[in-house]
């Protein structure tokens, strides 16, 4: 009774509840036009079907566009006023045009950059080929001069976390999808705190909608009351508009511009397998010290300037040492602003260029035509594809959407693994013993297309053999997937095809 009250009265229930009356409203007007007018009403049909032209000649993903054509033909009023207020990825331009503003203040810092790309280049012309594309779309240099540590699970990724937020001295720069109290997130506080107290510069960005169910109204205020500097991204507000669609997910820590981490996990308990939320939660995370750190800096610049409404002082925050390390690494940011998707096509790019094998765990594999293909390609080329998800679901809409891919990839030879323990939260490609991208992106539509997300790179690194050692001995915890596990009952078919339909618009 108690959880019940409480979602009742929290703010993600609020806040939808005023957002849904609102659409109620509106489509209630509509209606009442239309049934009032013949004008209106067969100018809305008119409208519907320009509608759709338009939709079908964008540059769009066709999986995305389908859906949304389904949906305004069957309900032609509905589906309209759906589409206008969620459906047309385009931010709003006051905000879009605000956060590109910090895009060009950025690019000339990273101009500056002592690139790679030239000796990666000469040592393999296709690596090369995918790291000029990564920094072509997304203005992120390639590094050598950087030390790197692979945390293979959640609580790897804490105790360093931890122990070098205690060695800051200059700033510290935080920027996660979900903060909750707990273990972890309290014991980073202390350390923020603490730091805060010492001079240290600290800043913490957290997005609102991710950490919504996690956080208590007005946890900000909490934060700032210690001394830290604190912004949220993107609140979530009472009032229809499509701008509640673009997400932070990015997953940052820059301490003294020297040190950085990314990868999949956020600040929050079942990260660390404090209590099993999902069974045992499969995390991953880099930690990278050196020059390729600029990177990640200015990645949290950006978006903290947009979201603070400051200009950040970017030449101050720039890595003071170097550090030895082995191969080259590629922080990049991937950003809905543009039409270009990055993080897709960088993994479309490891897919087709892999002559061996390809690895990828993901915790959801919501896969658009192309991306089947590639897979599937690669497969019957000889490849050995393998790809690892969970057993356990997050969101039980989503898990049948997932296991729906499964039986046309399965059917093209590649190996499908669910892992049994619990939930594989890792976002993970890595290939021919050559390349690997450790991130936060998901193989689904959101990741892809609507958020904010990050990853690094790492071609002939020590990282790419810790990568493929980890995922071959977490295999033995999986279950391999058979063709007839996959094609499953009659009913359970139709059932994944309807969600999968609609899989674009989740």
């Amino acid at each position: 009774m108690k959880k019940c009250l409480k979602f009742l009265t929290s703010r993600m229930t609020i806040v939808t509840l005023l957002i849904l009356v609102q659409l109620c409203f509106i489509l209630w007007g509509v209606l009442r036009l239309s049934v009032a007018s013949w004008v209106v009403s067969s100018g809305l049909e008119l409208f519907g079907v320009i509608t759709v032209i338009w939709l079908v000649s964008k540059q769009e993903n066709p999986s995305y566009k389908l859906a949304w054509v389904i949906v305004i033909l069957a309900l032609p009023i509905v589906g309209i006023v759906f589409y206008l207020t969620f459906g047309n990825k385009k931010m709003p331009k006051k905000h879009s045009s605000h956060i590109l503003e910090y895009y060009e203040k950025i690019a000339p810092h990273l101009a500056a950059e002592q690139d790679a790309r030239e000796l990666l280049r000469r040592r393999d012309p296709m690596l090369g080929r995918q790291a000029d594309y990564i920094a072509g779309t997304s203005a992120s240099a390639a590094y050598q001069n950087t030390a790197c540590t692979y945390c293979p699970l959640g609580e790897d990724f804490f105790a360093l976390l931890t122990e070098e937020l205690e060695k800051a001295s200059s700033f510290i720069f935080l920027e996660y999808f979900i903060l909750e109290p707990g273990k972890m997130w309290d014991t980073v506080f202390e350390i923020l705190q603490r730091k805060a107290r010492e001079g240290v510069d600290v800043r913490v960005m957290y997005d609102d909608l991710g950490s919504i169910q996690t956080l208590p109204t007005g946890y900000d205020r909490t934060i700032a009351a210690t001394g830290i500097q604190v912004s949220v991204f993107n609140p979530f507000r009472p009032h229809v508009n499509s701008m509640l669609n673009y997400r932070d997910h990015r997953k940052i820590c820059v301490i003294d511009g020297n040190t950085g981490f990314t990868g999949g996990i956020n600040l929050a308990d079942e990260y660390i397998n404090t209590y099993p939320k999902h069974g045992h939660w499969k995390d991953t995370a880099v930690m990278l010290k050196g020059e390729a750190v600029w990177n990640l800096t200015l990645m949290f610049l950006q978006l903290w300037g947009f979201s603070a409404n400051e200009v950040p002082e970017f030449e101050r925050y720039r890595p003071t040492e170097r550090y030895p390390g082995d191969g080259f690494v590629q922080p990049f940011g991937d950003s809905p602003l543009d039409d270009q998707n990055v993080a897709e096509d960088a993994y479309m790019q490891i897919i087709n260029g892999a002559t061996d094998y390809v690895y990828i765990t993901t915790p959801y594999l919501i896969l658009d035509n192309e991306m089947v293909n590639a897979l599937s390609m690669a497969a019957r080329s000889g490849v050995d594809v393998r790809i690892m998800t969970p057993h356990v679901p997050d969101k039980w809409f989503v898990h049948p959407v997932t296991r729906s891919f499964y039986l046309p990839l399965i059917r093209a030879g590649v190996k499908i693994y669910e892992y049994t323990p619990g939930f594989v939260h890792a976002k993970m490609f890595v290939a021919d013993d050559k390349v690997a991208i450790v991130g936060t992106t998901n193989m689904d539509y959101r990741s892809f297309y609507l958020h904010f997300e990050c990853g690094a790179a790492f071609y002939f690194s020590s990282i790419v053999g810790k990568v493929k050692r980890d995922i071959l001995s977490t295999l033995r915890h999986c279950q391999l997937v058979s063709e007839k596990e996959a094609a499953a009952s009659f009913l359970v078919r139709i059932g994944r095809a309807l969600l999968r339909v609609f899989a674009p618009l989740m």
